[in-house]
Formats: C-alpha cells, sequence, structure tokens
C-alpha cells in the first residue's frame, strides 16, 4: 500500500513569478549586457605581465587550437569566421596610430567578452521548467514501478513514487529554510552525467525556486539533455576553454547571478570524479565567485536594506554504481600512470543509450541516496536556520566582519583568495562527514584491499594486471575483514564522521549479499560476483574505481 503519511515538499514550490531566475530570463539581454561590461573592466585592470594585444592574440591562437584539436557538435556555426575576423582586424590594427589600435583592441575584447557572455547564458523558462519537471518525475516513476510491481502496464501505474528510490538524506529541513532568508548555493560531489538531472529533481522535490546552475558543455550535445538542461535553469560551462578571457567572464556572469539573488548550483570539483573518489581538491574559479559576491553585497549595503546572505551547502550523491565508470577510471589510470593527456571516451554518446542505461538502472532495483549537508556561510562557518553564522563554540558572528578593513568594506584579492581556499577545504571535509556508505562501495573496498594485502611486493599498475586465477578470495576471509571494516565505519558515524544507509546494519551476509549485487551491475563484466565460498574479482579497474570511494577514512589501517 501506498504510505499515508509522506511529506510532500514539491507541493509548497513557491508561485514561479517570485523567483529570482524568472526575473533574470526576463532580463536576459540587459543581463548579458551587464556581466559583458563588468568583465571588460575586470580584464581592463588584469595584465598579468602580458599587453592587451598579447592578451587577445593568445586568446585567439588558443581558440583556433581548441576548435582544430576538440570540436563538439554543439558549438556555433559561425565560430571559425568570428575568429577568423577577430584575428584579421588585429592584425591590421597594428598599422594604426597607438591610440586608434588600442580602442580596435578594447573593442575586440568587447566583441569576445559579449560573445562568451551570450554563450554562457542561459535560457530558462518557466513553462517549460513546469514541464522538465513533471517529465522527470513522471517518467523516472514509471520506470521505477515497472520493476516494483510486475507487468508493463505498471509503468502507468500510481502505485510507487520516485522518492522510494531515491533517498534525500541530511538536513534538508535546513536548505528549506536558508531559501528563504538568503541566496544559496549548493555544491555538489560529481561522479555521473546524469548528476545535473538528479539534483533538478531534488530541488524541486524538496520545494525549493528553480536554481541556475552550471552544466558542462558537452551535456548539450544531446539534444535531450540540452533540452532538460535548458529547461531546468542552466547555463553552459565550456572545459575546453582556459583562457583568461572566458574564464572572467564566467566568473562574472555567476558572481552577479547571485547577487541578483538567483540560487546557484555548480560542481566544485569541475568535472566528473575520475578516480571514483571523493573530490579531495576543488576547482576555486567558481567558488570564489561566492566570496566576491558576498563582499560586493556588503559593500552596497545600506541601513535600510541590509545584504542579503549567500549561503553554502554541500550535497553527496551515492550511487551503487556510475555507468561511465570504466571509462572514466581507465582515463585516470592513463593520466596519472603514463603522464600524458588521454582523450576522454565517454559512454554517455546517444539519447538512445541514455534511455537503456535509465531504463536498466531503475528496473535493477539500485536506490541512490542524495545527502544535503548543513549550510554554511562563505568562510565555511555553520549557520543556524534563521541564517546566523555560528563560531566553532556556537555563538553568532557576523561574516561582514572578515571583509573590513580600516574602519570600511574594501577590496582585498589576496585576502579572499585565502578565504576560498579556506571555503574549499571545509566543503571537503564536509563531503565526508556526509558521505553515506552503501555495501557496495564496502565491499569493494575491503575486496581491493584485501588483495593489496595479498600482493605487496606489486605497485597499482601491476596489481590491476594480476591474472585470472590470482583474483580470487576466500568468502570467510572476506567476511571477517568486511564485518572489521564496518564496525570501523559505524564507529566513524557514531562520531559523526560518515553517514551509513540502513541496509548496511543488517546481518553481514544479507548486507554482503546486497552489495555484491549492487556493485557494477550494469556494467557488461561486473567488477566481481560471489561463487561458492569464493569472491570472484572479475575486473580490477572497475574494482580499483569503486574501492577509491571510502578512500579518505583511514580504513586501510583496519584490514
Amino acid at each position: 500500500m501506498r504510505k499515508k503519511e509522506k511529506v510532500r515538499y514539491s507541493e509548497i514550490i513557491p508561485r514561479t513569478k517570485q523567483w529570482p531566475i524568472v526575473q533574470l530570463s526576463k532580463d536576459r539581454k540587459a543581463f548579458i549586457e551587464e556581466v559583458s561590461q563588468e568583465s571588460f573592466e575586470n580584464l581592463k585592470q588584469i595584465t598579468r605581465g602580458r599587453s592587451l594585444r598579447e592578451e587577445l592574440e593568445m586568446t585567439v591562437y588558443r581558440e583556433k587550437l581548441r576548435m582544430k584539436a576538440n570540436p563538439w557538435r554543439v558549438d556555433p556555426k559561425d565560430e571559425k569566421p568570428f575568429w577568423k575576423s577577430i584575428q584579421d582586424r588585429l592584425v591590421e590594427s597594428t598599422n594604426f596610430p597607438a591610440a586608434d589600435a588600442k580602442a580596435v583592441e578594447e573593442q575586440l575584447l568587447y566583441e569576445i567578452i559579449h560573445r562568451y557572455a551570450e554563450e554562457i547564458s542561459g535560457n530558462f523558462k518557466k513553462n517549460s521548467y513546469r514541464f522538465a519537471r513533471a517529465f522527470i518525475t513522471f517518467g523516472f516513476a514509471r520506470l521505477l514501478n515497472a520493476t516494483r510491481v510486475k507487468g508493463f502496464t505498471s509503468m502507468f501505474s500510481r502505485q510507487l513514487d520516485l522518492d522510494d528510490k531515491i533517498h534525500i538524506v541530511g538536513e534538508p529541513d535546513h536548505i528549506r529554510a536558508l531559501a528563504k532568508k538568503g541566496t544559496v548555493v549548493m555544491v555538489p560531489t560529481h561522479f555521473s552525467n546524469l548528476d545535473s538531472i538528479l539534483i533538478g529533481w531534488v530541488i524541486q522535490f524538496l520545494g525549493l525556486p528553480a536554481f541556475i546552475y552550471g552544466a558542462g558543455l558537452n551535456l548539450f550535445n544531446l539534444k535531450i539533455f540540452a533540452y532538460f538542461m535548458n529547461s531546468l535553469g542552466a547555463y553552459k560551462v565550456d572545459r575546453r576553454k582556459k583562457n583568461p578571457v572566458y574564464l572572467e567572464t564566467l566568473k562574472t556572469y555567476s558572481s552577479m547571478a547571485l547577487r541578483r539573488g538567483c540560487h546557484s548550483l555548480f560542481f566544485p570539483g569541475g568535472t566528473r570524479s575520475r578516480s571514483g573518489q571523493i573530490e579531495k581538491a576543488l576547482k576555486l574559479g567558481l567558488l570564489s565567485t561566492t566570496i566576491e559576491a558576498q563582499r560586493i553585497m556588503y559593500q552596497k549595503e545600506t541601513k535600510e536594506q541590509e545584504a542579503r546572505k549567500i549561503f553554502i551547502v554541500p550535497v553527496v550523491i551515492n550511487y551503487n554504481f556510475t555507468l561511465e565508470a570504466p571509462a572514466l577510471i581507465n582515463e585516470h589510470l592513463k593520466r596519472t600512470g603514463q603522464e600524458r593527456y588521454y582523450k576522454e571516451a565517454d559512454e554517455f554518446t546517444t539519447s538512445y543509450k541514455i534511455a537503456t542505461f535509465l531504463f536498466k538502472f531503475f528496473t535493477k532495483g539500485s536506490n541512490i541516496s542524495v545527502s544535503i549537508g548543513k549550510g554554511m556561510d562563505i568562510l565555511g562557518n555553520y549557520v543556524d536556520m534563521e541564517g546566523n553564522s555560528l563560531d566553532s563554540t556556537g555563538s553568532i558572528i557576523d561574516p561582514k566582519d572578515y571583509f573590513i578593513s580600516q574602519g570600511e568594506v574594501n577590496v582585498d584579492h589576496q585576502r579572499e583568495q585565502e578565504y576560498v581556499r579556506i571555503l574549499a577545504k571545509r566543503i571537503v571535509e564536509e563531503y565526508h562527514k556526509y558521505n553515506r556508505v552503501f555495501a557496495s562501495h564496502l565491499v569493494a573496498y575491503t575486496a581491493f584491499k584485501m588483495m593489496e594485502r595479498k600482493n605487496p611486493k606489486l605497485d597499482l599498475y601491476n596489481l590491476l594486471r594480476l591474472p585470472d586465477e590470482d583474483t580470487s578470495i576466500d568468502y570467510r576471509e572476506f567476511k571477517k575483514a568486511w564485518k572489521k571494516l564496518r564496525k570501523r565505519i559505524l564507529k566513524l558515524e557514531g562520531k559523526g564522521k560518515v553517514s551509513v544507509a540502513e541496509h548496511m546494519k543488517v546481518r553481514a551476509n544479507e548486507a554482503i549479499e546486497q552489495g555484491v549485487e549492487n556493485l557494477g551491475m550494469y556494467h557488461a563484466q561486473r567488477p566481481l560476483v560471489k561463487r561458492g565460498d569464493k569472491i570472484i574479482i572479475q575486473d580490477m579497474n572497475t574494482l580499483y574505481y569503486y574501492h577509491n570511494r571510502m578512500e579518505g577514512y583511514g580504513l586501510e589501517k583496519h584490514i
């Protein structure tokens, strides 16, 4: 029977016309102009030891190299003519008087910035958002029903809900309260291309306004993803573009959207974790915009209008398996083992493949966990339900004080760089705290560590190449080691250093069986299986990937 008293956060979403993202969408053209102008002024002041002409020449060179070496279907059709025009006009200006040449350089800089701002900018439409939200909820829930309730017609049953499968744990009430007090910046871990759509569903399920969020431009290569990304509030992040002009425009876009009160989401790891490990080194670019935006709002604060606060909310996504795991771990191993670039082999290549994966994923009975961390201010201090910042003793503090020098809020870029490093460290700490351990995670960790102990003279790369006859483990030994590690994990949970899924607390045989069954269930070859009284490892590379999820807790000392 259907659960009678289930919290339905989605029923209390505020009216869409009040959302900052809706106002931003209505004012899109003017917003792009504002982003372009502020980026332009910022870039004129940042020399990096190069002249403006040298900066432009370097930008053109990098863009031409990108177009040749790594083109994508989603790239604008007029890219080559645009950059050729920029290059030709730049060369032509070398014959002009100095003042005229400078004017041309600044005009070209502005044109590049404006083009980047147009590329980055999202195109949120509230009607499309409603449809996308309903489609995701209906589609995923029907797929779930198809497996839980026998028969094809069960796909259209209302017997089960998507939240039976996607478990939202942690501090959901806290983020809902903070969204009413200030601007929320959600910073999730990133393991799969499904993360963006999953978080989009979580946002609407919790009754939160739509967020803007940075989604990798590669996702827009596929029409099905492009539609949902646009509908759910995404702005585009092209990670191929490393030039300072693009990066400054992207940062300004994020900062100005925050100043306008738009709740925001981005993956601070920058891209999916190739190793399978929880991110431990975050990208500081977009993260720094939260600190910049907060400081600017304090600078503009008046007696009549108090500055809106920005709250950072870490989120940890847990899957039993990741579709892209084999490609990701192979890329990681080639980068770290051979010290050379390896072009990404992405398993999300067609809409058909994604649809097939989703069906198999939801019909396998494997649950997903989304752990919402406790909100923090931009210095990593916890905040209470009213949004007040708290120090380590629980006393209320004012984060505005962090930006005051000589009696007033002022700009100090070196100081803010240190603040963003502090914030990044705190987010990583929270990731480990809110990581929810699944039996599949611990099964993978136990098996891989036991293979390491059995082969102490082998380095990682030789260990991964062990012959099949050397990759079996006695089940009794495995169970003993697994139970020992579980005991340690439960102690860490008691200290508030990690979260543990409820299925981890049942009898060991039952938990191990569930872990083995769920581990890599979609892959062509499972990382490991149980046969009789043996644990048989079938794919050391993907086992290593899933094992990495449990790194960082000191468990290696207990096996």
